[in-house]
């Protein structure tokens, strides 16, 4: 076709006009497009609807100022779409939207330090229809439920209600959110905070899409399959957090059976109590698997030959029972060698050698193993393997509470990047030298210490740590020289100093005086430090710092150090007094112990005015006058001990106004007050120890009611009367009673053998020895008790048996059949009093008892052959009674050899006696022969005697009356003539009869 020119340069005009329509309908349509984006974005309806919601919600804080003027979508915490205007995002994460910085979930969102939104969630968030991502977390909506109409925003495929104190049943309605992709409903740590609970899993079946799932701490109430079987539908799910839920049991087949591309599981803190089924180890996606604190037992399944968790990065197995070869877990586990980043098998029971295949976890940052029984490795290579070197990555090593011995590798050394070494509590031997730190330019933290005392930490004078940035430093039980380290002063950033048992000589250095403004602990305890106490030592009370120079060499007088929240100076050479103004000066202790020293005069008044004073001790010492009035503003006060010193007068009755008082410790003072009246209303006081003072009256008959907490009672040595109330019997937390060297009187009442607490074994009661205050383990109580003839002391973690000691009262009567009900009784003392009756037969039952004490009483009958069955007695005493009988012979009385023990009861017989039971049996019997035999001499000597006597007195009266009178004489004598006389014929004539009878018959 041909065109002419006038015909082309039309057309191309023609084109040149639609160009440039099309550019200003472009350009125009832009400009539009921009003017509704500046001026028309945000919608209105959706405004409204937004700022609904904000005057539901509470907002101290004023985090929501921005939430004014007509662009709703430069608001802080909405994000809107940029074509539409829609709302899209509304992220209203307390953290955020107040500029805070994120804290620790261990740490309760809802403190005052934090003002979180609160209220109510108003309805009309269902009016932002396109609403596809909702953050409400780390807020406070004060326990109220989560809204059922959120079910209602369709559109959404991200939700975070985390730890925003929701309480009650999740709703049913998220079903409807079918688009979800991320879900994170997890509960507070807090129990007094949000409780959220399922009890039904129908709503998750519909969430097929999900990614992300988190639940942690929600409380399940229906059965752990119905749950895992809806997991199961979740085909996409990446990572899945159910920790903390009270699931009660792992399937023993995996319930993931459709899910190919899960990367992250926790199931920790859930009580299994159960073996760690296969299907864990075979789940070839995971990157991160947490099953720690979930009461896991047994072995590991390494014994099915390798785990195919070949991409795992992340493995948490600390704090369960897990008993396995440390060996073969490291053997299982290899495939993951050139991938795994951070073991935590701490606090279990593994058992065997750390050995060199180690080695091969290249790219490990964090290995915990702490609080097991790991040996050292079998080769002269130490306790830990030379090849812990190539673990160049190695940020953290903590092989804390173990079985090591031997030496330490001097290739910890090659670790350049480790920032934390921790080595305590092993059997470490040998020497630490320079080597072993020559390439640790950034540790931060070194801890080390050895049980059997056998390691030293030797560097040279001169020695520069390659380290600058040394904060904590721990050295426990073992040497470091004679001097305090001087390599530590080259590191500036120190705030805690540990060298407990480090055999330290000398002074305390003047360098720490500079520092000790940044000190937040200072422990210098159990050293052989000397010198007067520093007094140019500048703490600060936003440190809190806490002191400890105890068991040392210390003298001088106690200095004013302001700041100290915790002061111990137990066991050292202090003396003057306290000084007055300690209250004032030293405002902000919470626990002081000046223990063990010299200190004299009085106790101060002033240390009322330390209001968060937790626990005071200052016993043993010479301190002297009244103990003071507590102040009812010392509202955190638990332990008073002031036993052994030279205390007098009365017990203030205030100290029952201090309403967290569980201990008091007045022993061995000169305090005199009647016991009737001075405790009234204590009750959270758990220990009462007056033990060797000159108290008087009687005890409470209504101890119960005024001291219902009250498990340990020791009175012994005062002057109390009276008898032991049966209100002590309803005490039922007391498993330790001395009532001994007093003058109580009556019987033993027989309703001791119903108290629970001398029914409880030994080990209820392993750790009242040592008490934490405010979660810091300060107090080690010491407690004197007579034992088995002599004083035993109770300190650290010994534990204390439970107890009745009743001897050197004035108690009769009988033993209570009952005692014998207390099973797991440690010690039984009722010597030194009047008691009679028979041993109980059933003592035997007294399975626990250690040592039974029945000296000096009136006690009859045999030995109950039942006590040969009491295989834990090791002490006995039953002398000085009236027993009787052979010794039991065989089992435990075959330990007791000593005769003594039997003593002062004379029809006692058989070993360890010099009496045997035969013997002593036949000379009973020739004893009764010999006692028949005197019986019948005594007869007869009485009949001699009666016969005698009546001989005489009858010859008597006739002759000497004869001899007395003569006619009367005469009389009788003719009367003896004459009846002769006739007494003559009367035989002659009779005589001749009977002859002449006898001759007549004859014939």
């Amino acid at each position: 076709m041909i065109i002419s020119s006038g015909g082309t340069m039309a057309n191309t005009k023609i084109f040149e006009y639609y160009v440039i329509a099309l550019l200003f309908l472009y350009t125009s349509t832009q400009y539009v497009v921009t003017s509704l984006n500046v001026s028309t974005l945000c919608i209105k309806e959706e405004r409204v609807a937004l700022l609904k919601v904000k005057k539901d919600l509470k907002d101290p804080a004023n985090c929501l100022s921005s939430w004014v003027g007509e662009d709703c979508c430069n608001w802080k915490g909405i994000q809107c779409d940029n074509q539409t205007g829609h709302v899209l995002k509304l992220k209203l994460r307390y953290y955020q939207i107040c500029n805070k910085n994120t804290i620790s979930l261990s740490l309760s969102p809802f403190s005052s330090n934090h003002h979180p939104l609160s209220g109510e969630i108003n309805p009309s968030i269902t009016d932002l229809k396109h609403l596809s991502h909702l953050d409400l977390s780390y807020n406070d909506f004060k326990r109220i439920p989560i809204p059922k109409f959120i079910g209602s925003l369709h559109m959404l495929n991200y939700l975070d209600l985390s730890y925003a104190n929701f309480s009650g049943m999740v709703p049913n309605h998220l079903v409807n959110l079918s688009n979800l992709h991320y879900l994170d409903i997890s509960s507070s740590y807090s129990s007094s905070y949000s409780s959220l609970q399922v009890s039904d899993f129908s709503w998750l079946f519909a969430l097929s899409s999900l990614r992300y799932l988190s639940m942690h701490n929600l409380k399940f109430t229906t059965l752990p399959h119905e749950l895992f079987r809806a997991m199961n539908k979740m085909s996409s799910l990446i990572e899945l957090d159910l920790s903390l839920c009270n699931i009660t049991s792992l399937p023993p087949s995996s319930p993931f059976l459709n899910i190919t591309s899960l990367s992250l599981l926790d199931l920790s803190d859930n009580p299994f109590n159960s073996s760690i089924p296969s299907w864990l180890f075979n789940m070839s996606s995971l990157t991160k698997l947490d099953l720690s604190y979930s009461s896991l037992r047994g072995f590991l399944p390494s014994t099915l030959g390798r785990w195919k968790i070949c991409k795992l990065q992340i493995l948490h197995l600390s704090h369960n029972l897990i008993t396995d070869d440390i060996a073969d877990m490291i053997e299982a586990m290899s495939c993951s060698n050139q991938s795994l980043k951070i073991l935590d098998l701490g606090y279990n029971q593994l058992t065997g050698k750390l050995s060199n295949s180690l080695g091969q976890f290249t790219s490990l940052i964090d290995l915990d193993l702490r609080g097991n029984s790991v040996k050292s490795h079998s080769g002269v290579s130490g306790p830990i393997p030379t090849s812990i070197g190539n673990l160049s990555r190695l940020l953290t090593l903590n092989l804390e509470g173990n079985m090591m011995n031997g030496t330490i590798p001097e290739s910890i050394g090659q670790l350049t990047r480790l920032y934390s070494l921790n080595l305590l509590e092993n059997y470490w031997e040998g020497t630490m030298t320079n080597i072993h730190f020559q390439n640790l330019t950034d540790l931060i933290s070194f801890s080390v210490s050895s049980k059997n005392n056998r390691l030293s930490l030797k560097v040279t004078d001169d020695w520069v740590p390659p380290f600058k940035d040394l904060t904590y430093v721990e050295i426990r039980s073992c040497q470091v020289g004679s001097t305090f380290p001087d390599w530590l002063k080259t590191q500036i950033d120190l705030n805690e100093i540990i060298l407990e048992n480090a055999g330290i000589f000398g002074e305390i250095p003047h360098w720490l005086y500079n520092i000790s403004s940044q000190i937040e602990n200072l422990d210098l305890s159990h050293n052989k430090i000397s010198g007067y106490l520093p007094k140019k030592m500048n703490f600060t009370s936003s440190n809190n710092p806490i002191v400890d120079f105890s068991h040392n060499h210390l003298k001088g007088s106690v200095q004013i150090w302001s700041g100290l929240s915790a002061l111990f100076l137990r066991n050292n050479s202090l003396s003057g007094k306290l000084p007055a103004n300690i209250g004032e000066e030293m405002s902000h202790l919470q626990m002081l112990d000046i223990s063990h020293n010299f200190l004299n005069k009085s106790i101060p008044l002033s240390l009322n005015k330390i209001q968060n004073l937790s626990f005071l001790d200052l016993s043993n010492n010479y301190l002297t006058g009244e103990i003071p009035e507590f102040s009812m503003g010392m509202k955190r006060l638990s332990i008073i001990d002031l036993s052994n010193n030279r205390l007098a007068g009365g017990i203030p009755t205030s100290i029952c106004s201090l309403p967290f008082l569980s201990i008091l410790e007045l022993s061995n003072n000169n305090l005199s007050a009647d016991l009737s009246f001075v405790f009234q209303k204590c009750f959270r006081l758990k220990i009462l120890s007056l033990k060797y003072n000159k108290l008087f009256g009687s005890i409470p008959k209504g101890i119960n009611k005024h001291i219902p907490s009250l498990s340990e009672l020791l009175i012994r040595g005062n002057t109390l009367t009276g008898s032991i109330p049966k209100e002590l019997c309803h005490l039922l937390s007391l498993h330790l009673m001395d009532l001994a060297e007093n003058n109580l009187s009556g019987s033993i009442p027989t309703c001791l053998g119903d108290v629970h607490g001398f029914k409880l074994p030994q080990m209820y009661f392993s750790n009242s020895s040592i008490y934490q205050i405010w979660g810091y383990e300060s107090y080690t109580r010491h407690t004197e008790l007579v034992l088995k003839g002599r004083i035993i002391e109770y300190l650290n973690q010994s534990p204390v048996q439970s107890i009745i000691d009743l001897s050197k009262n004035n108690l009769s009567g009988e033993i209570p059949e009952k005692i014998t009900q207390l099973i797991h009784l440690g010690a039984l003392n009722l010597s030194w009093n009047h008691l009679t009756g028979d041993i109980p037969n059933n003592i035997g039952s007294l399975k626990d008892l250690e040592s039974l004490d029945l000296s000096h009483n009136h006690l009859s009958g045999p030995i109950p052959t039942s006590m040969a069955s009491m295989t834990f007695l090791s002490y006995l005493n039953l002398s000085h009674n009236n027993l009787s009988g052979q010794i039991p012979r065989g089992n435990q009385f075959g330990t007791f050899n000593e005769p003594s023990i039997y003593e002062g009861n004379p029809g006692l017989c058989g070993e360890p006696l010099p009496t045997n039971c035969s013997s002593l049996l036949h000379r009973k019997r020739e004893h009764e022969d010999d006692g028949d035999g005197d019986d019948e001499k005594i007869e007869r000597l009485k009949l001699y005697a009666s016969i005698a006597a009546g001989y005489i007195t009858g010859f008597w009266i006739v002759c000497g009356s004869l001899m007395l009178k003569r006619s009367w004489r005469h009389a009788y004598f003719n009367f003896v003539f004459d009846m002769r006389d006739k007494l003559l014929v009367f035989v002659v004539v009779n005589l001749g009869r009977v002859n002449r009878r006898f001759g007549s018959e004859r014939n």
